[in-house]
């Protein structure tokens, strides 16, 4: 299991590659780490790395996904950044201009194709529709625009970030 986290403002991939008991054995930005984690209290942590002891206290921010993080002598605000929420916050992009390519945050499928190589689509319409998550996207077009190539057919599997439109 892979996660992005964003701490402070740097982004690092985490992965979990074993667990057995309270050992971990994690990946952060492909470098792996072998831990002995214990929770002494509710929310506070033991973390032992290399025979060196750091205790952790997590709390909860304003959400599930994100936490404040205490060290003896840090605080760092976390942000667990899954498929979900990089699919929100596709979503909550804002409303100026248009990349010159149309991409699916998440792993999906395509479900639809609204237009061709060439044609001219207007402010607002539909160029495409992605199936994620048991639901399905519709990436519009924020300005007038021409359909350069088009990168994937009806029933492709894409990857998240994976190019699917080029427009101009």
């Amino acid at each position: 299991m892979s996660y992005e986290i964003k701490i402070n403002n740097r982004l690092s991939t985490i992965e979990l590659l074993r667990k057995d008991g309270s050992n971990y054995q994690i990946a952060i930005d492909n470098k792996v780490y072998e831990l002995d984690v214990a929770e002494v209290e509710n929310g506070v942590y033991s973390i032992l790395l290399d025979n060196i002891s750091f205790n952790v206290e997590l709390v909860e921010g304003r959400n599930s996904k994100s936490y404040i993080v205490n060290t003896l002598y840090e605080t760092f605000g976390v942000e667990i950044i899954d498929a979900e929420a990089k699919y929100l916050m596709s979503r909550r992009k804002d409303e100026g201009e248009d990349t010159n390519v149309i991409v699916s945050p998440m792993p999906g499928k395509v479900v639809k194709i609204l237009c061709n190589e060439g044609d001219h689509v207007k402010a607002g319409d539909t160029v495409i529709i992605v199936s994620a998550m048991k639901m399905e996207s519709e990436y519009k077009v924020k300005q007038d625009r021409i359909i350069k190539r088009i990168l994937v057919k009806e029933g492709d599997t894409v990857k998240g970030d994976q190019p699917m439109v080029v427009i101009e």
